[in-house]
């Protein structure tokens, strides 16, 4: 069995630019991806724009060439995919690891191919770049894994003159309840609190407002989904009342976190806000256990994007290179 330098987990934009600079260093690697290259983006909404330029999505001094301002889903999957193809990076797609122990040389990670083949990878270092937009928030209501209900919203074609309802009230709620009604959709909104989050997009906020005030898109704040059936939501108001909204689907766009349990064993150090303890070169409490991206931010995920979670790579392979370099080893 080869013994990599590193391996990293996760082939979103961060562990690509984690895989470059471990291959322009000359150190030995291995991607290990769950899904396809940049998965969560794949999973984005089918014609979503970035509110971003094409330079802050660059890694590996490989320009991003676009025909309009700002990227779309398809000019990213194409620019990833095209970074990876060109660096010849190793990338095994498909590939989940399900637990990482702590090894004489460094770490052992327990792998799962697509067939459900085990097997086992050995690294001296471990870089974790797994974000965490795979992970959606559960509700933890009756009829959440029904066949119409969605944590990810994708386009609003299939949907055209039906009555959905849009739970939540950040950015992905945002957006996709626009793009909704503008699609002829009988939209719905369902609030926890008592108004749209402050973090929405500048420029979308005052559209769906507007929407609401008019009665274009109709909302119902102070109110929480309590049960899912096959023709509708039930939803219980502040007082604790509840009344059946009509709904054909639903998309639960209550927000995401990282999930880092296949870690669970290595006692990672915490933050109150469920954030990493990490030094400034994304090190965690487990020496030789690096991790990167919004992975580790798991209470500022609203933070760390692609602009500048693609600079932790740098600096947590830099610190990697002076560790073997030095000949430093990971207590076993």
């Amino acid at each position: 069995m080869s013994l990599f330098d590193v391996a990293i987990v996760g082939a979103g934009p961060v562990g690509l630019a984690a895989a470059i600079a471990c291959k322009r260093a000359g150190l030995s690697y291995v991607v290990l991806e769950k899904g396809c290259v940049v998965n969560a983006i794949f999973e984005y909404p089918t014609y979503m724009g970035f509110f971003t330029t094409a330079p802050e999505l660059e890694i590996g001094n490989h320009p991003m060439v676009t025909g309009h301002d700002k990227p779309d889903r398809r000019d990213a999957l194409m620019y990833y995919r095209l970074v990876a193809q060109r660096e010849g990076l190793n990338i095994r797609q498909y590939t989940t690891v399900t637990k990482v122990h702590a090894a004489p040389a460094g770490f052992t990670l327990e792998v799962e191919a697509q067939d459900g083949e085990p097997g086992v990878v050995e690294a001296r270092r471990v870089v974790v770049a797994t974000g965490y937009y795979d992970n959606p928030l559960m509700m933890g209501i009756p009829g959440e894994d029904s066949p119409n209900v969605s944590h990810y919203y994708t386009e609003a074609h299939p949907f055209m003159g039906l009555n959905v309802t849009v739970i939540g009230a950040g950015n992905s709620a945002a957006d996709a309840a626009l793009d909704l009604w503008r699609s002829g959709v009988n939209v719905t909104m369902v609030v926890r609190a008592p108004e749209l989050k402050s973090t929405i997009k500048y420029w979308v906020r005052p559209d769906l407002e507007n929407r609401i005030k008019e009665g274009s898109i109709a909302a119902h704040f102070n109110s929480q989904v309590v049960e899912i059936l096959s023709d509708h939501v039930k939803v219980q108001r502040q007082d604790g009342s509840t009344f059946d909204l009509p709904t054909h689907f639903t998309f639960a766009l209550t927000g995401y976190r990282p999930d880092l349990s296949f870690l669970s064993g290595l006692s990672l150090a915490q933050h109150p806000d469920e954030c990493l303890v990490l030094t400034e070169n994304y090190e965690s409490s487990v020496p030789g256990l690096f991790v990167v991206g919004s992975a580790g931010f798991a209470g500022k995920t609203n933070q760390v994007f692609i602009e500048n979670g693609r600079f932790h790579a740098d600096h947590a392979v830099a610190e990697i290179v002076r560790q073997l370099g030095s000949g430093e080893l990971r207590p076993a």
